[in-house]
């Protein structure tokens, strides 16, 4: 086989994942288990550039997941071989070893990625561009997944500790599960049956689910309008739905609290379920009419024709078509309310009332441990991303939902 221009590729994305690699597991080992490991990113670099070779040295014909397995061994042995020589860690102790193992197994998968369908001898310009944009992509998505991932591990591990350890040690964020699990998870426990917690998340759930209902009822008619039917300023109110986003809802915030004052419509739920629909529409609209616009003209004109009327056609052809629309919108319009602080803040007062971010805010007192506050974030997030997941799953199967007849 004629050595060419990826062998030497090769190198650098096989050190390059090495050392991402290397730091990444290490400090998640720290993390989980409280130890020091100080990560031997010179050997790993080695270790992963001689990996990548001994993929791409075999003939691309057989290359599979299971040479990439074969590759990650003969860097895991480079590495265990370079370590005792040069490294002054132990390389064999079981927590050092465990982390070099899953850390040349990923790199594997990375390489494999990477450089798939790739051999060692020369390749076209074409191929190198494919190889750069497969290792920028994998690095942009190592780097994010740590950004997204990491605060939610720390404010996870947060809530699972004591206010003892959590003063003795603020870095020290192993959990040990060998304990009570009334004592592992006594912040939660505390947040129901002390601080009403049930109540905030029930409040949520009724603002949050009542603004996606009339959120949907007035912005699919509306949106409908704008980019099906004809009439004068038409392209002026198309253009003009997002104003109100021009305007920081800070602005807004001073006169609605004189008016729902004098209305009676401060410190109550209902207060803000009239707020938030009114800054929710616009967007909803905004969205579902460019896929409303994206939709066949065509079968509404076939609907017409057999006699449905024009919200027959919309309930009939046009909302089982926007399934996915309809989807994507809600979810983006519940996590809206859910997520909102600024308005709760500003108009509720009664704790019985507060919803999820106010209740949540509230708990940031110097008489309420650092770890209940932690645990009231880490339930905050859990339904969303429960939703996103489940939503997920819909969004795919509603790409196909009403596109055959019966």
């Amino acid at each position: 086989m004629r050595i060419g221009n990826t062998f030497f590729i090769a190198l650098g994305i096989g050190a390059l994942w090495g050392a991402i690699y290397t730091v990444v597991f290490s400090i998640v080992a720290m993390l989980i288990t409280g130890d020091t490991i100080i990560p031997d990113v010179g050997v790993a670099l080695l270790s992963g550039a001689i990996g990548a070779c001994s993929y791409v040295l075999y003939p691309p014909v057989g290359r599979s997941w299971f040479w990439a397995a074969v590759s990650a061994s003969v860097a895991l042995v480079a590495y265990v071989l370079l370590a005792t020589m040069f490294s002054a860690n132990s390389v064999y102790s079981g927590l050092t070893f465990s982390t070099a193992v899953v850390t040349f197994l990923v790199c594997a998968f990375s390489w494999h990625l990477c450089l798939k369908g790739m051999g060692a001898e020369s390749q076209a310009r074409y191929q190198l561009e494919v190889i750069l944009l497969r290792v920028l992509k994998g690095v942009g998505f190592v780097f994010f997944s740590i950004v997204v991932a990491l605060p939610f591990y720390v404010m996870l591990m947060t809530s699972l500790k004591s206010q003892q350890s959590l003063l003795s040690n603020p870095l020290d964020l192993s959990i040990d599960f060998s304990q009570d699990p009334k004592l592992l998870f006594r912040s939660y426990i505390e947040l129901f049956s002390k601080y009403q917690f049930g109540s905030f998340l029930l409040n949520s759930t009724i603002v949050s689910v009542v603004t996606v209902l009339i959120t949907l009822l007035f912005s699919i008619p509306g949106a409908y309008a704008v980019s099906r039917l004809r009439f004068p300023g038409k392209e002026v109110l198309s253009r003009s739905i997002l104003l109100i986003y021009m305007v920081p809802a800070i602005v807004l915030v001073i006169p609605l609290y004189a008016v729902f004052s004098q209305l009676g419509l401060r410190n109550s739920l209902l207060g803000l379920i009239v707020v938030y629909p009114a800054t929710t529409i616009p967007v909803a609209v905004y969205m579902f009419q460019g896929y409303f616009r994206g939709l066949p003209y065509e079968l509404e004109e076939a609907g017409l024709m057999d006699g449905l009327t024009r919200v027959g056609v919309i309930m009939k052809i046009t909302l089982p078509l926007s399934l996915p629309a309809i989807a994507s919108v809600s979810l983006y319009i519940f996590m809206i309310a859910w997520n909102e602080f600024l308005f709760a803040f500003m108009f509720l007062d009664d704790p019985a009332i507060f919803t999820l971010s106010r209740g949540v805010q509230s708990l940031n007192t110097s008489e309420i441990p650092r770890q209940h506050l932690m645990a009231g974030a880490v339930i905050a997030t859990l339904p969303v991303l429960v939703l996103f997941l489940w939503f997920e799953k819909f969004l795919v199967a509603g790409l196909t939902s009403g596109s055959v007849k019966g």
